[in-house]
């Protein structure tokens, strides 16, 4: 498969899905949003995955790239009716390019959390295999509000009611992070935005920490994530 990859940061990118992918013979094209880089024809792709980043949906004066990407995004799932795949500001976006709501939390989640399958995410294909309970890597002070029409929540906690969601058929966003690497927690450490949400979230010491706190749980989210990452391709026909 021909995979188009939407990035808002250069460290926050596909992660421990791009050996997945390339493993089993998929190729990804990556766009920098960001630095300018311009959205192709999306015709000659077969899956859109749309990453992180520290800007926020409805901040189109800052980034006005969000304006044609939102636009990307609506019609290669309204339209298209390919296999997407969001994460944090991807998921964020799949739901406000499609009519939801995506508004700041209370405070920040950030750090190690538990998200529980909903019964529509027990019966979802995506998470067959995959314990009820999942732990997590988070790092957002945005959530999506609202689901947009033709959603379904899948997954969620007392932080945040909507962690993983559904959108017709082939659109999937989960809120919090399957894609971590061991470098993951280091890199976006260095980003000011997240920094401050990070010390925000758990104070000073607790986030110089982070990275040796999440670091046992590495191995645990990987085979999380291969499993769902195998689930997505049988869901959504890939």
């Amino acid at each position: 498969m021909k995979i188009l990859v939407f990035q808002h940061l250069r460290v926050e990118h596909s992660g421990i899905f791009a050996e997945f992918w390339r493993n089993a013979g998929h190729s990804e094209h990556i766009v920098e949003l960001d630095e300018g880089e311009a959205i192709p024809d999306l015709d000659g792709y077969d899956m859109l995955a749309v990453m992180g980043g520290p800007m926020d949906v409805w901040q189109e004066e800052q980034h006005p790239w969000l304006v044609p990407e939102k636009a990307a995004i609506r019609h290669w799932v309204r339209k298209l009716r390919r296999p997407y795949l969001g994460i944090c500001l991807g998921h964020q976006l799949l739901a406000d390019a499609l009519g939801g709501k995506v508004g700041l939390m209370k405070a920040p989640e950030v750090g190690l959390a538990t998200v529980e399958l909903t019964e529509a995410g027990r019966r979802d294909r995506l998470f067959s295999g995959v314990e009820p309970k999942i732990e997590t890597l988070q790092w957002h002070g945005a959530e999506v509000s609202m689901l947009p029409e033709g959603g379904e929540v899948l997954a969620g906690n007392a932080a945040c009611a909507i962690q993983a969601m559904r959108v017709g058929p082939n659109a999937y966003g989960f809120q919090y992070h399957m894609e971590i690497t061991d470098r993951t927690v280091g890199d976006w450490s260095k980003i000011p935005e997240y920094a401050a949400s990070l010390k925000q979230a758990l104070g000073a010491e607790a986030a110089a920490r982070l990275a040796q706190t999440v670091a046992p749980y590495l191995q645990a989210f990987r085979k999380t994530a291969s499993r769902i990452n195998d689930n997505f391709f049988v869901a959504t026909g890939g």
